[in-house]
C-alpha cells in the first residue's frame, strides 16, 4: 500500500504531466487547423502541409489518450486499490507509478 506521501509524490507528478500534455495538445490543435484554400502556398507545399496535419493529428490523438489516462488515474487515487495491480493485487513499485502513473499493473503483469 502507498503511503500518503507516495500518494502526493504521484499526484504532484501526474498534474505535471497533465499541464505538459494539455499545452502540447493546444499546439498540436493549431498545427491541424485547416489551411483555408484562399492561402496561396503552392501545389507541393500544400500536400507536404496536408502531410504534416496528418501526422499531428495522430500526435494530437496520442496526447488526448494519454491526457484521458492521466484523468482517469487521477480518479482511480482517491479508491483504496490506487496502486495495486490489477491483475495480481500486488503494490505496483512507486517508481512506476511516477513514470507511467497510469500503470494499472505491475511491471510482471505488464509483460
Amino acid at each position: 500500500m502507498l503511503s500518503s506521501e507516495e500518494k502526493e509524490k504521484i499526484k504532484e507528478a501526474l498534474l505535471r504531466k497533465a499541464r505538459e500534455l494539455d499545452e502540447r495538445i493546444e499546439e498540436y490543435r493549431e498545427l491541424t487547423r485547416p489551411i483555408p484554400p484562399s492561402e496561396a502556398i503552392g501545389r507541393v507545399s500544400r500536400m507536404d502541409a496536408i502531410n504534416n496535419k496528418s501526422v499531428n493529428e495522430a500526435a494530437l490523438r496520442q496526447a488526448q489518450k494519454q491526457r484521458s489516462g492521466l484523468d482517469r488515474a487521477l480518479q482511480r487515487m482517491e479508491d483504496d486499490r490506487f496502486g495495486l495491480c490489477t491483475r495480481c493485487g500486488q503494490s505496483i513499485p512507486t517508481g512506476r507509478l511516477m513514470l507511467m502513473p497510469g500503470a494499472l499493473t505491475c511491471v510482471g503483469c505488464a509483460g
